[in-house]
């Protein structure tokens, strides 16, 4: 059985390291991973495909940015090539991004059965590109791979056959399970100066948040209400810290006091820094998840979530908007103990991947092998 396993943005590096990783343990499985880069900071890319485990691309389409419709159509007529020659036996995507999508439409208009991993995720909220990408995935996979019960009770309600449908566990945390231990070695801590429990967290990226000046200088206000309680560690976006130049905002940020401003972090880096921080300040939808594993508090600024599970058994708060009173009541309250204790929801084991490659083999490659 040959697949084709699709990344394009950096959170499908850790989705797609452990699915590579379960499919190499079965000799029978030739697991073959396809770039699209869509995420173009080939020094990020790098790090993350090192400090994940995963072998240098098979096939790397350099795509690179624009609208979401030039990426899309460029990442189709490209992966298309690859296909025709390949012959795969199944294409596997991951998340929500244009990739995912892209990659998705060509394989089933060539004829070649798709499998979506992070499937029946809903937001509720069609304005979010991922929103539009997780929907159109999801009713042309042939077999949807679930994170959380959510992800059953949508796709049930959008008449979505029981037989493709498989709730395996959340492939993120297999990632953050493996590396864990690795993380813990970093010296990033020691680096910035800064000890567990002392600091706040914070990532601020998505396009309704820091894509106008309102939005922007809430995030500021927010981070100067924030240091007055503990250092702020921001390892901050490409995009934010374009826009926050843009309106005149970036030298006010970088001179606020306690705030520790980083640039984009490895994932081992990163995990660190989630698994000792006092509270974790986002925009970010994998953070929420692996939070609710890490048993850090979390203030999500969406107004809605297609994770809602980190919300109901975790330990996320949805904050709705960038209201900077809102924010410091939530946060006094979590720093004054009134956190919620949240849980690790079922199936989120470190195994989801091993679940992942048994029934796909059982389906596509070995019928009569049961599914372990």
């Amino acid at each position: 059985m040959k697949v084709l396993n699709i990344v394009g943005a950096r959170p499908n590096f850790m989705k797609i390291g452990p699915v590579h990783r379960a499919f190499s343990e079965h000799p029978e499985i030739e697991s073959k991973i396809v770039h699209t880069g869509q995420h173009y900071d080939e020094k990020m890319s790098d790090i993350f495909f090192n400090q994940l485990g995963l072998p240098k691309p098979h096939y790397y389409l350099g795509i690179g940015g624009g609208s979401h419709t030039q990426v899309t159509a460029k990442i189709m007529i490209e992966f298309e090539k690859i296909v025709a020659d390949e012959k795969p036996d199944l294409v596997l995507v991951v998340g929500d991004v244009n990739s995912t999508i892209a990659c998705a439409l060509v394989a089933v208009k060539m004829g070649v059965p798709l499998a979506h991993v992070e499937a029946g995720l809903r937001s509720g909220d069609r304005k979010m590109p991922e929103e539009v990408n997780r929907i159109l995935t999801d009713s042309i996979s042939n077999y949807l791979f679930i994170t959380e019960q959510s992800g059953m009770i949508n796709l049930a309600k959008e008449g979505v056959p029981d037989d493709k449908v498989f709730f395996v566990g959340n492939v993120m945390i297999d990632s953050l399970v493996h590396f864990k231990e690795k993380a813990s070695t970093s010296t990033i801590l020691e680096d910035i100066n800064v000890s567990r429990g002392e600091y706040i967290l914070t990532t601020m990226h998505r396009p309704a948040n820091v894509d106008n000046e309102e939005g922007c200088k809430s995030i500021l206000e927010i981070i100067k209400d924030t240091v007055k309680y503990k250092k702020l560690v921001f390892p901050i976006h490409p995009r934010t810290s374009n826009n926050f130049k843009k309106f005149g905002l970036y030298e006010e940020l970088k001179n606020v006091p306690g705030l520790i401003l980083l640039g984009p972090q490895g994932y081992l880096e990163f995990l660190k820094l989630m698994d000792n921080a006092a509270v974790i300040i986002t925009d970010s939808g994998g953070i929420q998840e692996e939070t609710t594993f890490l048993q850090v508090p979390c203030m999500t600024f969406r107004d809605s979530t297609e994770r809602p599970i980190t919300v109901d058994l975790g330990t996320n708060f949805l904050m709705k908007d960038l209201d900077p009173k809102t924010v410091h009541d939530q946060l006094v309250d979590i720093l004054e103990g009134k956190s919620k204790q949240g849980v690790i929801p079922p199936l989120w084991d470190g195994a989801a991947a091993k679940r992942i490659a048994n029934i796909l083999k059982e389906k596509i490659a070995l019928p009569n092998i049961a599914v372990v």
